[in-house]
């Protein structure tokens, strides 16, 4: 099953999501929101920032690597197919992610 993510900005956080599809979607929204050194004990968590004072191409490159591969490493469940890049609100850039649902974890 593919669904799609929208992500510009901190949303509220669901403790008991009904499918696991809102359950992988949520946690997905938490690793992009999340700046990396951000979180006490789990520094590693979450997207690095220093990738925005880079030239144009070269960011937007970096920032898709680094959430498929925060992604693929914080929630294995989600096989990230596309990343892009989408104007949103207020001048703000948001991401939309593409992804299935991993039948099984290897």
């Amino acid at each position: 099953m593919t669904a799609e993510i929208y992500v510009e900005g901190y949303t509220d956080i669901d403790f008991s999501p009904q499918t696991l599809m809102a359950e992988v979607s949520q946690n997905l929204r938490s690793i992009i929101t999340t700046p990396k050194h951000s979180v006490p004990m789990f520094r590693d968590f979450g997207l690095n920032e220093n990738i925005v004072d880079s030239p144009m191409n070269e960011a937007a490159a970096k920032i898709k690597s680094e959430i498929i591969m925060a992604c693929r490493k914080y929630e294995p469940r989600a096989k990230i197919n596309r990343v892009d890049f989408v104007p949103g609100h207020d001048g703000k850039l948001g991401v939309k992610v593409t992804f299935d649902i991993r039948e099984t974890l290897s």
